[in-house]
């Protein structure tokens, strides 16, 4: 007889190990996906990690490897401030979105005029965008004690619908003949996220991504918020009797993590993406959930979950292109790291008996 014996606390040595060892049995699991496929197991794996670091490309692909982490460090960090405290954002895709669509309304109503100032205002924008978009479940949450859960997902697909008014609407681009999508802010010198030392993939996006690893470490082992934060999400009980508002921890993680997520849209769409077209979003909030957890909600942790993340994107697109593996094949891949993170997750706080004497 197998059954799950509770911890007296949870243990440390699992709490690190796990995501390792997600990552091993990942690899694994994707190796017979991949063999399954009628791929070299190996080989699809070395495309996928090795050689986009190591490889005849490497120089680009770590370029890459930065453009592609950045948005998902940036949501990440504030997912994971809510997730401290339990408070459970999941539409950070949705203000993704409306952050990109308010920082690129901006920037394409000061077009053509190149000023200085045009960029930071998009940056604002995107920020608030965010922020505004994630007020609405934190009020709903605050004032009639909703959801958040669902609310905040449910508004990703109203988001994802303003998207495709935008694209095919107002900012549709007058010069594109009919084709859905706005003018490509990449073009446009004042509101352009381009890279800023050539060939490393350093942009804005990957700067404020630093930054707020940086502020999101000091915010939780400095500051009497982040000591609240901490403390909601171990004992909320305890949390109230030490005077903590819960209500305005939730308007606060809510709104920090639109914020975060609103940036990220806004350095996407005049960096990478260049243009709000209808298929601009590519699930970066979703994929952040992954990182915020493979990162053990760590500032540091996040960093390096959110390389590996990137590091699949990158190494995943090489291996459509050379070995033919179908893209629902790496993102199936993908959505393995977190099932095994949560799977293997459980052995924190549980021990596994065998029979009535036996410990594994």
């Amino acid at each position: 007889m197998i059954r799950l014996e509770k911890r007296p606390e949870p243990s440390s040595l699992w709490t690190a190990v796990t995501p390792v060892l997600a990552v091993v049995l990942t690899m694994i699991a994707g190796g017979i996906l991949f063999a399954a496929l009628g791929n070299e197991p190996v080989i699809a794996i070395r495309t996928i990690f090795w050689d986009p670091i190591f490889g005849e490309f490497a120089f680009y692909y770590r370029g890459q490897l930065l453009v592609k982490a950045a948005p998902l460090i940036l949501i990440a960090i504030g997912l994971s401030l809510g997730f401290r405290a339990g408070i459970w954002n999941i539409g950070a895709e949705g203000q993704y979105i409306i952050g990109a669509i308010c920082g690129a309304a901006v920037g394409l109503a000061f077009y053509p005029a190149n000023l200085w100032i045009v960029f930071p205002l998009m940056v604002i924008a995107g920020a608030i965008g965010g922020f505004l978009w994630a007020m609405i479940p934190a009020i709903l949450k605050t004032r009639f004690n909703t959801n958040e859960i669902l609310v905040s997902l449910l508004l990703v697909y109203v988001a994802e619908a303003i998207l495709a008014w935008m694209a095919l609407g107002p900012l549709r681009n007058p010069e594109g003949a009919g084709f859905p999508g706005s003018r490509n802010l990449r073009q446009y010198e004042a509101a352009a996220n381009l890279e800023l030392i050539e060939g490393t993939g350093i942009h804005w996006g990957v700067i404020a991504a630093l930054i707020a690893v940086i502020f999101a470490y000091v915010l939780l082992k400095r500051h009497m918020m982040g000591f609240h934060i901490r403390l909601t999400g171990q004992s909320p009980r305890a949390a109230r009797f030490a005077g903590v508002n819960p209500n305005m921890l939730v308007i606060f993680c809510l709104g920090l993590s639109g914020a975060l997520a609103g940036l990220a849209g806004l350095f996407e769409v005049s960096g990478p993406a260049g243009q709000i077209s209808i298929d601009f979003n590519v699930f970066y909030g979703f994929t952040a959930i992954i990182v915020a957890f493979l990162g053990r909600l760590h500032p540091i942790g996040i960093l390096l979950a959110g390389l590996l993340m990137a590091l699949t994107y990158i190494g995943g697109e090489a291996a459509q292109s050379t070995l033919g593996l179908p893209a629902a094949a790496i993102q199936a891949f993908q959505g393995m790291l977190l099932f095994f993170l949560l799977a293997v997750d459980l052995l924190t706080n549980y021990r596994v008996r065998l029979g009535r004497e036996g410990v594994a």
